[in-house]
């Protein structure tokens, strides 16, 4: 079978070709019409991690607006965009929309409050342990915690697919993975080499996505102005260049055409940079792209543009006091659910109340929820307060007290 052609530019030899995967852990036949990137990419979709990615927080929780990001539609942007950096350079398009649609399977509701919030419980209860990693859990969704398949746990994944949710691992995790499989996807950690060509796509079309729609979403929430986005050097450049060629232009089209050239330059500019590295470069084989240093990155200049808006989203969005305010509650949710369980593990369904050990139990069952299902239990456990709590949020008021 001759490799497959993405329009009319072939896959370098560095690319990962599903006729040469490294396999299944567990060999089953090949499907009759689709290649194996194909179908981790289908099973992935049809999952029940990727469902509950609809209620799972970007930065704004789900009741604070229907049109903000969530964790589905970053990761639809994700693959949006891996693919279109993958095509030009000659990478497989189809492992990056399997990569970037699983790689944030694990995330905990509320976001990355959530997340610390949860490797915080663990790291109490289990001092020595690694605390909770999120791409450690999208890897355990995949392989264990998915229940569909009557012959195998999990969704059994091609290994490129699963390195590529394997975004980032501890020393920790990495060496227990390299236990239960030798060679396998917690080797690189140990070895320090890269991941795939393909997986360092997705690791950068993530940052390109949640810059662009973090711009987007801070403008509709009304906690970013078009005048402090002004304050950013590169967004200035773009925004006085749209306003020469479209002097009417303001408001919502303004905002989306600042943002769609600054994703183009962005894009356009990691390709060019990436190619000029990997034709200097010539890796024969995807093993030889993994032995070099990461080859898909920016260029000098928009590296550094890019450095720019991460740092004016840090301290104009990430640390603005409503969004502080509703992370506080996603983690005092986290928290109480985690203790409540771990002291009452019957509160849980019966397949996670009979796990040991109990804190793995819990983080499995906790990481898994939505943020709406994360509040009805707290509201069960605990009552009304949490929900107060974050109405009186939404309403323009800040922290946690009403909850407590």
């Amino acid at each position: 079978m001759p490799s497959p052609v993405h329009g009319a530019i072939p896959l370098r030899p560095c690319a990962c070709d599903p006729v040469g995967s490294r396999g299944r852990r567990i060999r089953e036949p090949p499907a009759p019409w689709r290649d194996d990137y194909q179908r981790d990419r289908d099973r992935i979709v049809h999952s029940t991690a990727f469902r509950r990615l609809v209620y799972k927080t970007q930065v704004f929780l789900n009741h604070e607006g229907d049109l903000f990001r969530t964790r589905l539609t970053h990761s639809l942007e994700v693959a949006q965009l891996a693919r279109a950096i993958a095509r030009p350079l000659g990478l497989n398009e189809t492992l990056c929309e399997a990569i970037a649609l699983a790689h944030d399977l694990g995330h905990t509701p509320f976001g990355h409050a959530g997340q610390e919030a949860l490797d915080a419980c663990l790291r109490e209860v289990d001092s020595h342990g690694a605390g909770f990693e999120h791409n450690f859990q999208s890897l355990r969704v995949v392989d264990v915690l998915e229940q569909r398949y009557p012959a195998f746990d999990g969704l059994n994944l091609t290994f490129e697919t699963r390195e590529g949710i394997l975004k980032h691992c501890s020393l920790h995790h990495a060496r227990a993975l390299e236990v239960a499989e030798p060679g396998g996807v917690g080797r690189r950690f140990i070895e320090r080499t890269r991941p795939s060509l393909e997986a360092q796509i997705c690791n950068v079309a993530d940052e390109i996505a949640y810059s662009a729609h973090d711009i987007d979403d801070g403008v509709r929430s009304g906690l970013v102005t078009m005048q402090q986005l002004l304050e950013v050097p590169t967004l200035r450049e773009v925004h006085d260049a749209v306003r020469a060629e479209h002097s009417a232009a303001n408001g919502r089209r303004m905002l989306f055409e600042v943002i769609r050239r600054t994703l183009s330059k962005q894009v356009h500019d990691l390709v060019d940079a990436s190619a000029r590295r990997l034709d200097a470069a010539v890796p024969a084989t995807p093993d030889d792209a993994r032995r070099l240093p990461p080859m898909i990155l920016f260029g000098e200049d928009v590296a550094r543009e890019v450095r720019e808006i991460k740092a004016f989203l840090r301290l104009n969005l990430y640390r603005h006091p409503r969004v502080v305010a509703t992370t506080d509650v996603g983690r005092k949710v986290i928290r109480d659910l985690f203790h409540a369980y771990v002291d009452r593990p019957n509160e849980m369904p019966q397949e996670h109340a009979v796990r040991e050990p109990r804190p793995a139990a819990v983080v499995d069952y906790v990481a898994g929820m939505t943020d709406r299902f994360a509040l009805r239990e707290h509201e069960r456990l605990h009552g009304p307060g949490v929900t107060a709590a974050l109405r009186h949020v939404l309403d323009g008021g800040t922290g946690v007290a009403p909850a407590d």
